[in-house]
């Protein structure tokens, strides 16, 4: 990953891979059944709660069907489905229908309130939602009054709601024509991105084929997966680190794909021993869950030849930990964002590369990196800390309907300003030191500050309020409060915690509320966020 230089004399480091031909010019769904005449046989997806297994000629039969089905009930191209389910074969399903019919998927947590859907739903332009019974309580009423469709993977409640079963078993051959341009957009993930409050992140086809054949494609690939690899898919489909690692790179490569809608460890433990899973996308809670289970003992896990972590770093005490249990694992770190996927250790590659704890290897092929200086922006060599930026076919597009947001993300050179701080070392790998952006990441979720602060504010109680990650033990970090009471106020902890706990979903919610005088403000006026962060790693705070 030797620098290049260009006219500006700019520091630019590469993957130690070579690059590959992508085809950028196919539609996801063409990429990623590309091959399938080879395994068409295969197992494609494993339904962990009830043990169905869909071949992967059954799947893309079945996107095709729902594809044709998406039509007869109104939905055109370009327009906007929400997914509001946990992992399922019918999430796949919808996904990939969505795509041949040249449809755009948003996704949504279930755990979310009324609030957060619904405003996700206006923010995407949703025409159709796609749930299950017990989820429509959150969405009757929205989708009334906008003449919304919304269709239940089970049978749904009474009222004008349809089911799953109607697209599945539409016919194949009713999809119109369509002509999908690379530049359109297949999937819209919320994201904070370096700041502010959660917006529609733009991923293209074009984006999304780069972003897997980068990882899988070619003689050499970042990630060495075949198609008798069996891959757990615990990890939420809503979350673009499973879309990616889980589902899209082993559809690309022919795996069974073991879904699980929810993380519980012995399930885990069965489900790994029963059906020989070899590849575990995870986050570090997992990973803590794991090492922390006296039962672990009890299984054979020996069949786990890799385990990817990702959503948030990786403590090198927790995976020493692992290790112990697991010695014939190896141990990688995933590094992205919703608006790109980034990098992914080489210590998975066909033919591994030796990557050093703490690392995140180096940036994927086809793809450039520089780190600039935070005050005057210049690209820095090996060993100096900067801001890392990236440039690729697999950056995001843009901000949905924010080109503000956008020009502040990209800039002209289209390099993507990630918002972390890393420098380039002498063995060619990146290390993340810390970061700019304000997001919180409890367990590997988003939490917007800026979200917070807007409902906190609307309290007649409270006059001023900051939201600041706390470090936490098993959750990475958790969100608190500082708040400036409004004149005569005594409102308590407990109040707040109350009223903010009745409109976001669990991992949105405060760890601890903090009463003070006042915000600390640079003379600009910006809130100094460190400053409150160094309080709060200082010692208890009163």
């Amino acid at each position: 990953m030797e620098p290049t230089h260009d006219e500006h004399e700019e520091f630019i480091f590469r993957s130690k891979l070579p690059d590959i031909y992508i085809p950028t010019h196919l539609p996801l769904h063409t990429y990623l059944f590309e091959n399938l005449s080879q395994f068409k046989d295969r197992p494609c997806l494993i339904d962990g709660n009830t043990g169905e297994t869909f071949t992967y000629a059954d799947v893309e039969l079945t996107a095709r069907k729902v594809a044709a089905g998406l039509n007869n009930i109104g939905i055109k191209q370009y327009d906007v489905i929400l997914i509001l389910l946990h992992n399922c074969p019918q999430f796949v399903f919808a996904f990939l229908g969505a795509s041949y019919r040249g449809a755009t998927i948003t996704f949504a947590n279930p755990s979310y309130t009324t609030a957060e859907v619904v405003k996700q739903a206006t923010a995407s332009n949703s025409k159709l939602i796609i749930t299950q019974s017990s989820y429509v309580e959150k969405v009757k009423d929205f989708v009334r009054e906008n003449d919304i469709k919304v269709v239940c993977i089970d049978t749904p409640p009474e009222g004008d709601y349809l089911n799953f079963s109607e697209l599945i078993t539409s016919d194949e051959s009713d999809i119109p024509t369509v002509e999908i341009s690379p530049d359109d957009v297949v999937l819209l993930p919320f994201s904070s991105g370096t700041t502010g409050k959660p917006k529609g992140v733009m991923l293209t086809h074009k984006g999304l084929v780069t972003i897997v054949a980068q990882q899988v494609d070619g003689e050499n690939p970042n990630i060495y997966l075949h198609s008798k690899d069996v891959i757990l898919c615990v990890l939420p489909l809503y979350h673009v680190f499973a879309i990616n690692s889980a589902l899209l790179c082993g559809l690309r490569v022919g795996a069974a794909i073991l879904i699980m809608p929810r993380f519980e460890i012995i399930k885990v433990l069965e489900l790994v021993q029963k059906h020989k899973v070899t590849f575990a996308p995870f986050v570090p809670p997992i990973l803590l869950a794991i090492a922390k289970n006296p039962e672990v003992e009890q299984y054979d896990l020996s069949s786990i030849r890799m385990i990817m972590s990702g959503a948030a770093p990786l403590e090198k005490e927790l995976q020493e930990t692992v290790s112990a249990t697991l010695p014939n694992v190896i141990f990688g770190q995933g590094y992205g964002m919703s608006e790109s996927i980034v990098s992914v250790s080489l210590a998975f590659s066909k033919e591994p590369f030796e990557v050093k704890s703490g690392s995140f290897g180096t940036i994927v092929r086809n793809a450039e990196m520089k780190i600039v200086d935070l005050d005057t922006g210049a690209s820095l060599p090996r060993n100096k800390a900067g801001e890392i930026c990236i440039r690729g076919n697999q950056i995001m597009k843009g901000y949905l309907n924010d080109p503000e947001a956008t020009r502040i993300s990209i800039d002209e050179g289209r390099w993507l300003h990630t918002g972390d701080i890393g420098y380039i070392t002498d063995n060619d790998e990146f290390v993340v030191v810390d970061r700019l952006k304000d997001v919180i990441k409890y367990k590997g979720y988003q939490v917007a500050p800026a979200e917070l602060e807007d409902l906190l504010i609307t309290h007649p109680d409270i006059l001023e309020a900051v939201v600041v990650s706390m470090k936490d033990k098993d959750a990475g970090e958790v969100p608190v409060a500082f708040v400036v009471r409004s004149n005569g106020s005594t409102i308590l902890e407990d109040e707040i915690k109350r009223y903010i706990s009745n409109q976001v979903v669990f991992y949105k919610r405060f760890k601890r509320v903090f009463f003070v005088d006042s915000i600390p403000k640079a003379p600009s006026g910006k809130i100094l966020r460190k400053e409150l962060r160094a309080r709060l790693a200082a010692g208890p705070i009163v």
